[in-house]
């Protein structure tokens, strides 16, 4: 059966038809040592339309899910997809920083898995209306949440030169942000700029011939705005050191990035974390200097590339992990 959201268009017939879990086995293995635990919570901070959590219900039967999303239509997906576990699933519309809360609210104190899956969901970029993806024309929309905040079209019908500039460096990593911007606020002069199709019409035009054919020329700008609409970069920063708090000794969190800007704060992050904080010099290490933390992965890993082929969304996930081996002083 389909499902409608009322008064819009018909939505995802099945989420399971368009959304494949990234790294799910590799993400079910590193967990497990904590899920396998009597009475286990795990907090997906990242539920989208439920697939990894569906898969690690099954696997751990007696373990607790608190699924949060800031996507109204993503819980509604999910709360269907996860309904046969029954008081097992705690579902709070939240964004991921709201991670503490929405732990406490469902009468918990520490938990045992924490996964974030990072950045844009299959749902948000396979409904063409929510305005994601540059190769739909669509509403320039870009609200995980579309029940609150500015749209990327308010972004693009209100910001000055410098900060579009500003955010397409920052968060888009664009070589020509400037270009781009001046660009902008030439088109918006003539007319307000409220589809995608229009903006990548505007960039295209504003990229140089010879770089036309060194990627598509919005991926970063889409990118930006999707972030500034969003505040994902500043919400991760708060809501990984709150998850890293919130784990029980032995608990263990697995985070998939897919854009160089996370990946890089959750690599500084849990360097920082499974460091030792002892003074240079001391000749032994003191146990409250000990590293509350340790990693269970070098580096960060990739997805194979049978799963590259399989599912492309795959293609740009970095995954890091880590245990918690010491609480805190």
């Amino acid at each position: 059966m389909g499902i409608r959201a009322p008064g819009r268009s018909p939505r995802i017939m099945d989420s399971r038809d368009i959304h494949t879990p990234v790294l799910l086995e590799r993400c079910v293995e590193l967990l497990a040592p904590a899920l396998e635990r009597p009475g286990a919570v795990f907090v997906d901070a990242t539920l989208g339309m439920g697939g990894h959590s569906e898969a690690f219900l099954k696997r751990f039967p007696h373990a607790r899910l608190i699924g949060l999303d800031r996507d109204t239509d993503a819980l509604r997906i999910a709360g269907e997809r996860l309904a046969a576990f029954g008081d097992r699933v705690t579902l709070v519309h939240t964004v991921y920083d709201g991670i503490a809360e929405a732990v406490a609210s469902a009468g918990v104190r520490r938990v045992d898995g924490i996964l974030f899956d990072l950045g844009v969901s299959s749902l948000q970029l396979d409904v063409a209306d929510r305005g994601f993806a540059y190769a739909k024309d669509a509403p320039l929309d870009m609200r995980m949440d579309q029940s609150a905040g500015m749209t990327a079209a308010d972004v693009l019908a209100t910001y000055g030169e410098g900060d579009l500039r500003r955010i397409f460096e920052r968060y888009g990593e664009e070589k020509l942000a400037g270009r781009y911007a001046r660009a902008i606020l030439a088109a918006r002069a003539q007319e307000p700029i409220v589809r995608s199709g229009r903006l990548v019409e505007i960039l295209s035009a504003a990229t140089p011939a010879a770089l036309l054919n060194a990627g598509h020329p919005a991926k970063r700008v889409f990118q930006a705005l999707r972030i500034e609409v969003n505040g994902e970069l500043a919400a991760l920063e708060r809501a990984l050191p709150a998850a890293l708090d919130l784990l029980n000794l032995g608990g263990r969190i697995v985070v998939l990035s897919y854009q160089s800007l996370e990946d890089r704060f959750v690599k500084r992050l849990l360097a920082e974390a499974t460091a030792s904080t002892s003074p240079a010099g001391l000749p032994v290490e003191l146990p409250e200097h000990a590293p509350r933390f340790r990693l269970l992965v070098k580096g960060a890993e990739l997805a194979s590339d049978e799963e590259r082929a399989r599912n492309p969304r795959a293609t740009p996930v970095r995954l890091r992990a880590a245990e918690r081996i010491r609480e805190a002083a």
